[in-house]
């Protein structure tokens, strides 16, 4: 079972950008899903969560920009993210919190979550 994530590429401030992260075998989005970011020399952090009945919770910091979606047909997660900012540019990860349906409080928390895709890398130019 794995997680694959995909769309990260170079935008101009004010872009959009949609990343999708693709599971296999294990029904991941049945289940607490997350998106991090992380840059070099700092700690991963928490973007966003889903969970089974797609309650989301944001970063402040990603409040009002992005949307974390999902689609348990595709066993797929999205993350659509408008309005870019440099600030915004990591290596952007999705995440399984496996065998937990609800992400609850602690949906930040990297060391909860279990299953991580390879990343995808999101750069933004002013």
């Amino acid at each position: 079972a794995q997680l694959v994530e995909s769309g990260g590429d170079s935008v101009q401030t004010g872009g959009s950008l949609r990343l999708s992260c693709a599971g296999s075998e294990y029904p991941y989005t049945t289940y607490c899903m997350a998106w991090f970011r992380q840059t070099p020399g700092k700690e991963r952090e928490a973007v966003a969560s889903i969970d089974r009945d797609a309650r989301t919770t944001y970063a402040d910091s990603v409040k009002g920009r992005f949307l974390i979606s999902k689609d348990n047909n595709k066993n797929t997660l999205y993350l659509q993210m408008n309005n870019l900012q440099p600030e915004d540019t990591a290596m952007y990860y999705c995440s399984s919190r496996g065998g937990r349906f609800w992400c609850g409080g602690g949906w930040d928390s990297v060391s909860l979550y279990d299953d991580w895709g390879q990343g995808t890398q999101v750069t933004v130019s002013s």
